[in-house]
């Protein structure tokens, strides 16, 4: 029988298009084990391909019929070809993370098929330095960034020696027992929940008119359609590129103790005068400056800040666990018509303090709400037309997506990296996602391949921000 599908997820299928795909994804880097030999990858390839168990929620499909009417929904997929979504790759010579990004920006590119479970697992060999690589896509109408990024990294050991699983393989199970309700418990609890559901909505009109009277009345407050038109905001294409590079975290928290400021708010600053100097080296800097958003993990405090205090954007009001989307939003003013490195990070900072402060005491469906508001014509972009003559709502989505504190193997081999990917939408032709790990903090940049050009000139610039924010805040 068709489960039905939130209508925060059926809306990723809705927007699509192939000019618009919308999955996420994720490129890890893996060290050869010390004993591994020339056909250790294609081994491990086979390996997989034995693993033939597979979660529930990595069996799902989209469907939709007239018994739906016309809704999506999800079916189970219960003959799932493991060998079309789990597929073996090679570079080419001299395998450089070079290569190794233009595949990923062109696997990245293409869409899934919605005939199977929303989801694919590549696994790259031929890459330099005793290296391997995987790139894992899956759609986000089945998961947000955040628990994407969960599924790669907890099927991973923490002991070299320790058993890993892949990521469409079920959890392990605890141990049976425990101190579940029974029937008669598990009754009440529904007619609770569906009651504080019904108070949630009844609340949420109040809840939102009183943000947005806050908003208006807060002179620095970012508003929607505050953001200036760019090259950025433009109808995009198909084809996508991505680059990515990693820096000591230990730097980026350096810096946000200077300035009483978060690792979130540093990364932010960072990428503001990353986008300044790219538009200065094509004299299309606006004079007022960008906005970006920054979208909210609403999971519980446990799992959306997994990154130990990094500052990633969450909050502690929901409970929600599981695959699906529990994703909103605030606003942030970038700065970026100041030239000081130090004045565009207090503004920054003051700006995300108060987006996070309008959303506190706020429930997930309440943020939610807002949020939809706050993203304004993105949820039009689709539309034919909407992208070329309405302004943009703000100019481009920065997200962090915690991660593991820990080292992490596979069967013995190390993972040395990690990166996002996003989604660019029409109006919207860049992306930056970051993510720590250990005791690096990574940037996954998606573009339009034909609007932004040159996009891998956002490293450089990346790095040059760090160093002028530490010599800022020195």
């Amino acid at each position: 029988m068709p489960l039905p599908m939130a209508v925060t997820d059926s809306m990723f299928l809705l927007a699509e298009s192939r000019e618009h795909p919308t999955h996420v994804g994720g490129l890890q880097l893996f060290r050869l084990p010390e004993d591994a030999g020339p056909d250790y990858v294609s081994g491990f390839y086979q390996a997989l391909l034995a693993r033939t168990e597979i979660s529930a929620g990595m069996r799902r499909r989209p469907y939709r019929s007239p018994a739906t009417l016309g809704q999506w929904s999800w079916t189970d997929d219960r003959d799932v070809e493991l060998d079309y979504h789990v597929r073996l790759s090679a570079l080419p010579s001299p395998g450089r993370v070079r290569e190794l990004l233009a595949l990923v920006s062109r696997l990245h590119g293409t869409l899934l098929d919605r005939h199977r479970p929303l989801w694919e697992f590549h696994l790259v060999e031929g890459l330099s330095d005793r290296r391997f690589a995987t790139y894992t896509k899956v759609h986000h109408a089945l998961m947000d960034g955040v628990t994407a990024m969960r599924v790669l990294t907890r099927g991973l050991s923490t002991d070299p020696d320790g058993p890993a699983r892949p990521p469409w393989a079920p959890r392990q199970r605890g141990p049976a027992g425990g101190t579940s309700a029974g029937g008669a418990g598990k009754a009440i609890a529904a007619v609770r929940d569906v009651a504080a559901r019904a108070a949630d909505v009844a609340g949420t009109p109040p809840a939102v008119a009183n943000a947005l009277v806050g908003m208006a009345r807060d002179s620095g407050a970012t508003r929607p359609f505050d953001a200036p038109p760019t090259m950025f905001n433009v109808p995009i294409g198909g084809a996508r590129r991505f680059v990515g590079q990693s820096w000591p975290l230990e730097r980026v928290r350096a810096i946000g103790v200077a300035a009483d400021a978060t690792v979130n708010d540093v990364a932010v600053a960072m990428s503001a005068g990353a986008l300044r100097q790219y538009l200065l080296d094509r004299d299309a800097l606006p004079d007022r400056p960008l906005v970006a958003m920054l979208p909210v993990s609403l999971r519980g405090t446990e799992q959306a800040s997994g990154n130990g205090g990094n500052g990633a954007n969450s909050t502690a009001s929901s409970n929600t666990a599981g695959q699906g989307n529990a994703v909103g939003a605030i606003l942030c003013d970038l700065a970026t018509e100041q030239a000081d490195p130090a004045v565009r990070l207090a503004r920054i900072r003051a700006s995300t303090r108060s987006g996070k402060g309008m959303l506190r005491g706020m429930s997930p469906f309440q943020v939610l709400a807002l949020s939809g508001l706050l993203a304004g014509g993105v949820v039009l972009a689709p539309i034919p037309g909407v992208g070329r003559f309405a302004p943009p709502p703000f100019n481009i989505i920065i997200s962090n997506v915690p991660g593991s504190r820990e080292v992490r193997y596979w069967d013995a081999a190390e993972l040395l990296e990690t990166y996002p990917l996003s989604i660019p939408v029409d109006g919207q032709a860049v992306n930056i996602t970051l993510t720590s790990y250990v005791d690096k903090l990574a940037f996954g940049i998606v573009g339009c391949r034909r609007s932004v050009p040159h996009l891998q000139r956002m490293i450089d610039h990346l790095d040059a921000e760090l160093s002028a924010l530490e010599a800022a805040v020195r």
